[in-house]
């Protein structure tokens, strides 16, 4: 009855939640009693603090550096933290508040309690896709994520939510793929030129095309209604003093003198106004983001910060935020659909937003649910700390073999030829060698060999058997390379749960050869004979259980295991269950809008990262310090260290190094889950210590016998 209900959490000194500083030593071990209680709580967790290892000017002039990002943003973001503000800094030997970072934070927990606090039905979103490079058709893309099919789950899911998604979930016609054809429509530089009044009239008139069969439109669009269950035009042409009087003076000075009045860049119409554009459906508002229109190289914009974004790209977002009495569309939340969008990426402070940060400028208070690929942890941090996004991930693809095709399956077939045959073998050197370069992979299988005739030519007829057949060997396990090099095969749809046959391709890449294909379609026919909700109750005394099992190891099943491959198709019936856990993508973005906590989970890619990115739906982070290195990356790390000791021994008379170098990247770890620390353990002679849960407790000196150094 003493209880506080709250609807958000503000940690104002960083670190981990559960133990603050000191809980930074506990080798992460509190990282999941954290999200276990933010859980059970289901409110935003964010985090303002000043700067207590930098000044202000210090933070201005380069950004949050070195510790003082630790402890703001990578401790506080495994607990699931989002939007940090940087309140100020240290001015002499005292902290010091910027009060208009002040008011940031504060206009961040408004915005994110607004949206709690109102009603599903009474909610506005705006849906953001993506429409680079432009005039090429691609509109509604986003990297391995299926656009138009995801935009349509998630309209429907919303409906299922309360949400006014107009007639689209009840309409049979109803269409993503026609929700993207309008979209692209409207973002052609000739409708544009037009204006924002006339795009309704455009879409109408390629309904009708499409209607009388003209193969130059989209045939979705030829469906009742246009396949787009009354979605209609929402814009406006807004002219530079509109558009100042919602950036300041201060902020509209800087876009006037970057782009000035006879170079306004893209998103103009013929009077000189910035158009803004985007279909309406209930209180649903679905737009394209607006191109960077920095030709040649966009990401000039996140390094000069003397840049601005174009007018019409500021005109679009301040609109959407704009109330709608006041002439705005009025947005109660953002979702940025897919991997990746741009405004992450405008200019600013590279880590720790400030008032001339162009992200924080567009967004202001605006809650930003940033769906994102989970296999891109490196720059979804980006979207995270620039971009203010809560982050909701999606899975990839299955994965697929490449195989060979055209001329490349051609080849295969006379290498196989060549190698079983012995009279006609001198036949299909040429046969080889053109389908090799026709095919433009000489340059990838070396040759030795450089006979010429009298033309300066290649002449194959005098090369010797041996060479060329060891050249026709090496080729051979070039082609077998290529046919069994793994890709993403499709296109995710956010919250699908895979087929069986996607759950085999996911397994097939995953184990290799370790387990045979009836081996894996056993597991997946076990899963659905056991298939039950795999998620624990919320309840803390539930977690503290399923905690303490995974601390201790769970050996129940040890006296039954029969045979060697049984772990393996333990680990692979684990993993088909947490696949089959894709349909919480969509619960995550719900979870977001409805401003409650969406779980934390490291991002990363199955193959290269193993079972701990699964499932999806989750907000992602980057870099988990307490698992560096990861299994994978202490393997690679002690090979490495192994090797550059060899070749130094082999160039110095068996000497050892005096003095050894390894240089720490960001990204490099954060890609490789740790390798260069790996290196570093390596060669001092310690490796890591993991407890159950696989992090990281201790590290140990290896015994010197043990060692051989």
């Amino acid at each position: 009855n003493e209880a506080t209900c709250v609807d958000a959490i503000v940690s104002t000194i960083g670190f981990p939640l559960v133990g603050g500083p000191a809980g930074s030593m506990e080798a992460g071990r509190n990282v999941d009693v954290a999200a276990a209680l933010l859980e059970s709580m289901d409110v935003p967790y964010i985090v303002a603090s000043p700067l207590l290892l930098q000044s202000i000017p210090m933070w201005q002039s380069n950004g949050v550096l070195g510790l003082q990002s630790v402890v703001l943003y990578s401790l506080p973001e495994l607990d699931g933290a989002i939007d940090t503000v940087v309140l100020g800094g240290l001015v002499g030997d005292k902290i010091a508040l910027i009060p208009e970072r002040v008011r940031k934070v504060c206009s961040r927990l408004r915005g994110w309690v607004n949206l709690r606090k109102t009603p599903p039905a009474d909610r506005k979103i705006s849906v953001m896709l993506y429409g680079f490079p432009p005039n090429v058709g691609a509109v509604g893309t986003a990297a391995l994520l299926d656009v138009p099919n995801s935009l349509e789950q998630l309209l429907k899911r919303l409906h299922e939510e309360g949400y006014n998604v107009g007639d689209f979930a009840k309409d049979p016609d109803a269409s993503g793929q026609s929700l993207v054809a309008a979209l692209a429509v409207c973002s052609e530089n000739s409708v544009i030129a037009g204006g924002s009044n006339k795009m309704q009239s455009a879409i109408e008139q390629r309904m009708e095309r499409a209607r009388n069969g003209d193969e130059t439109v989209p045939e979705t669009l030829a469906k009742p209604g246009g396949g787009l269950a009354g979605a209609t035009v929402l814009g406006k042409d807004m002219n530079f003093d509109e558009l100042e009087k919602m950036l300041g003076k201060y902020m509209a000075k800087k876009v006037r003198k970057s782009w000035p009045e006879k170079e306004r860049g893209p998103g103009m119409n013929m009077k000189g106004e910035m158009v803004i554009n985007g279909l309406q459906i209930g209180n649903i508002w679905i737009t394209v983001q607006p191109l960077l229109g920095v030709e040649g190289d966009p990401m000039r914009l996140l390094f000069e910060r003397d840049l601005t974004p174009h007018p019409q790209y500021t005109a679009a977002y301040e609109w959407m935020r704009l109330p709608e009495e006041k002439g705005g569309f009025g947005t109660d939340a953002v979702i940025h659909l897919g991997m990746h969008g741009t405004v992450e990426w405008l200019p600013g402070q590279p880590l720790g937003n400030d008032r001339q940060s162009w992200s924080d400028e567009l967004l202001g208070g605006t809650p930003n649910v940033y769906v994102y690929a989970a296999n891109n942890p490196s720059e979804s941090i980006l979207a995270k700390r620039r971009g203010y996004g809560t982050l909701v991930s999606y899975n990839v693809p299955p994965y697929g073999r490449a195989g060979l095709y055209l001329e490349l399956a051609n080849l295969k077939d006379l290498v196989n030829e060549y190698r079983s045959g012995e009279d006609s073998r001198s036949d299909l050197r040429d046969a080889i060698w053109g389908s090799c370069e026709r095919a433009g992979i000489t340059a990838d299988v070396p040759y030795n060999f450089s006979v010429e005739n009298s033309e300066g030519e290649l002449d194959l007829s005098a090369v010797k058997v041996e060479d060329f057949d060891a050249w026709v060997a090496n080729l051979s396990n070039y082609l077998v390379t290529l046919e069994e090099r793994l890709f993403s095969s499709g296109l995710h749809t956010l919250g699908g749960q895979p087929t069986d046959k996607e759950l085999l391709s996911y397994l097939n890449a995953y184990f290799d050869d370790k387990l045979s294909v009836d081996e894996l379609e056993e597991v997946i026919a076990l899963s659905h004979e056991t298939h039950k909700s795999t998620e624990s109750s919320n309840s803390f005394l539930s977690w503290l259980q399923s905690f303490a099992d995974n601390f201790m190891g769970d050996n129940s099943d040890s006296a039954t295991q029969t045979s060697d491959d049984e772990p393996l198709k333990d680990e692979a019936l684990k993993i088909v269950k947490l696949l089959k856990r894709n349909t919480e993508e969509m619960d995550g973005v719900v979870t977001a809008l409805n401003g409650g906590y969406v779980k934390p989970c490291p991002g990363g890619d199955l193959l290269r990262d193993g079972t701990s990115v699964l499932p999806t739906g989750r907000n992602i982070h980057a870099l988990d310090p307490y698992r560096m290195p990861s299994e994978g990356a202490w393997a690679r790390g002690q090979r490495a260290a192994e090797e550059i000791l060899r070749q130094h021994q082999e160039s110095n008379n068996g000497a050892f190094p005096e003095t050894i170098a390894v240089t720490l990247w960001g990204l490099d770890t954060i890609k490789t889950r740790g390798e260069a620390i790996a290196i570093v353990l390596a060669l001092v002679g310690a490796r890591p210590v993991k407890e159950g849960t696989g992090r990281t407790v201790n590290f140990e000196l290896v015994p010197l016998e043990e060692l051989g150094r």
